[in-house]
């Protein structure tokens, strides 16, 4: 009988009742029906049933059918999940990466238990808590997992250190350890800033306003927001850098479901870059609490949204801790930007269908034109103040559409990429000449005008390539060499810096970037684009 209470119980849980007063409320018929099933499953079926798994594939099957962003997360991924949008995890802060079989420290977290110390960067961890760790094919989860644990315990570590007779022993003490929400900020010009965010992240403001401090204080006026890549995450984050924006009230977004009021979101009016002139880049893989910070940005034709036509995810979700400390993600309302847009792609077809709709972005020509994207005029809005079409249904479309750049793009680059021999290449040089670069680049700018490789070194990659399967094809090399050098640089840059020093030397000729700085820096033209001048 008690187990009988305990899948009826998981039953009604799975259909949605997962509220701590949940088991106080009536249970309809439907959701009787489903616990009777699986409890005359487990009583009577033939063979043994694993329950737990059937139900998990209830849920999985319902919400699937629901749309395509109510989801079932198990209990050991929701720790996982959670991380990055937390902005932090416990552990002794380091990157590092593979190399050979070994785990080499890339670099100590500045402010981390690991630099507190003394660790360095090429540190190779031979041992974690008496367990040998190298040479024994551990996967980048499985280092992870060793070095991870709660704030506060305790971690030993061997180190093998160049220059060092015997190995040396750490004991670093656990600790909160900060996943950054912002890749990069830097100046483009004397008065243009740029800002990479990777998602919309609890820190993300804190980050966001840090960043902006520092420009200011090198002369910045005007700023490129670059969202691409960025798939979302808290609203509010979106919200609150939207709010930078606007010298007085505006609304941002409002979100309205079948059990959920309208609530809409206000800025405050105190926004310290209302005077600055804003363009911000997204692209297919910009989502969510992207589109919300893009949308009320063009929504007020407040700044330029320039590349491709974002993914169109416009539906909320709350998440719901089930009894096993699985989570369930479940949609409750949409969200509008100000005109009243809901930029959610359709999905009434089903999941498949809706995966298939934004894969056949990349084979309908709409990477390269828009002239392939057609709206129906149901799904046209004007902007608020300038009264410039803009289209609901199916993502944020830019006001300046720039195309993909595919000019370096070749099949051996693409595998080179894929089976990563350009990241292992680069951790093989950098651990070689470490001292050598140090030495000859003290300084980033050093770098980026100074440092180029040498015909050896790139035959060096050519055959690491081939050691790794890729054969060396001449006439698509020679197609992607540039940008496969520029790569390359970017990648050591990450190495000896950080990952703001990739962008820089990643971002350089970039299209986009290169079509933003135009236009901000243009008034009459930038203005001509929001309508404030025809």
């Amino acid at each position: 009988m008690e187990k009988r209470k305990i899948l009826l119980i998981t039953a009604v849980l799975a259909l949605g009742l997962f509220s701590q007063p949940a088991l106080t409320q009536m249970l309809n018929e439907e959701t009787f029906k489903v616990g009777r099933t699986l409890t005359l499953i487990d009583s009577w079926y033939v063979d043994s049933v694993n329950i737990p798994g059937i139900t998990e594939k209830v849920i999985i099957e319902t919400l699937r059918n629901l749309d395509p962003h109510s989801v079932y997360i198990s209990a050991k991924d929701v720790r996982e999940m959670n991380e990055p949008l937390d902005g932090n995890f416990d552990g002794i802060g380091i990157q590092f990466n593979l190399l050979r079989d070994s785990i080499i420290v890339i670099e100590p977290l500045p402010g981390g238990p690991s630099e507190k110390v003394g660790l360095l960067s090429g540190d190779r961890i031979i041992s974690i808590n008496g367990e040998v760790v190298a040479g024994i094919g551990l996967s980048t989860n499985g280092v992870r997992t060793r070095l991870m644990g709660p704030k506060g315990t305790k971690v030993n570590l061997s180190i093998f250190r160049k220059g060092e007779k015997d190995l040396l022993s750490f004991t670093i003490t656990r600790d909160k350890i900060p996943i950054n929400s912002l890749d990069a900020a830097y100046m483009l010009t004397g008065t243009t800033g740029y800002i990479k965010l990777n998602r919309f992240a609890a820190p993300t403001l804190e980050e966001f306003s840090n960043a902006v401090s520092r420009l200011k204080k090198n002369k910045m006026e005007n700023l490129v927001l670059d969202l691409r890549g960025n798939g979302g995450g808290y609203m509010t984050a979106a919200t609150e850098i939207a709010d930078k924006f606007f010298a007085d009230q505006k609304l941002m977004v409002y979100l309205s479901g079948r059990k959920t009021k309208r609530q809409d979101y206000v800025s405050k009016g105190t926004g310290t870059l209302a005077g600055a002139r804003i363009i911000v880049l997204v692209d297919e893989g910009s989502a969510s609490a992207s589109e919300i910070l893009a949308g009320a940005l063009q929504d007020w034709d407040r700044g330029v949204i320039m590349g491709r036509r974002t993914f169109g995810k416009g539906l909320v979700q709350n998440q719901f801790y089930l009894t096993d400390g699985s989570m369930i993600r479940l949609t409750v309302a949409r969200y509008y930007t100000p005109t009243g847009r809901s930029i959610q792609s359709p999905y009434n077809e089903g999941y498949e269908k809706y995966l298939e709709s934004y894969i056949k972005r990349y084979t309908n020509g709409e990477m390269l034109t828009s002239d392939s994207i057609h709206f129906p005029d149901s799904l046209m809005f004007q902007t608020l103040v300038n009264k410039r079409t803009v289209y609901g249904g199916g993502g944020i479309m830019p006001d300046v559409f720039v195309a993909a750049d595919t000019s370096g793009n070749s099949n051996y680059f693409r595998n080179l990429v894929r089976r990563g021999v350009l990241n292992t290449y680069i951790l093989e040089y950098h651990d070689k000449n470490r001292n050598r670069l140090t030495s000859a680049y003290r300084t980033f700018e050093d770098f980026e005008k100074g440092f180029a490789f040498s015909e050896q070194e790139i035959k060096g990659m050519i055959e690491k390539g081939e050691q790794n399967g890729v054969r060396f094809n001449e006439n698509q090399f020679n197609i992607s060499k540039s940008e496969m050098l520029k790569a390359m640089k970017a990648l050591l840059a990450t190495n000896m810096w950080q990952t703001n020093e990739y962008f820089r030397i990643l971002n350089d000729g970039d299209p986009a970037l290169t079509k933003a700085i135009e236009i901000i820096t243009d008034r009459t033209a930038y203005n001509k684009i929001l309508g404030y001048s025809r």
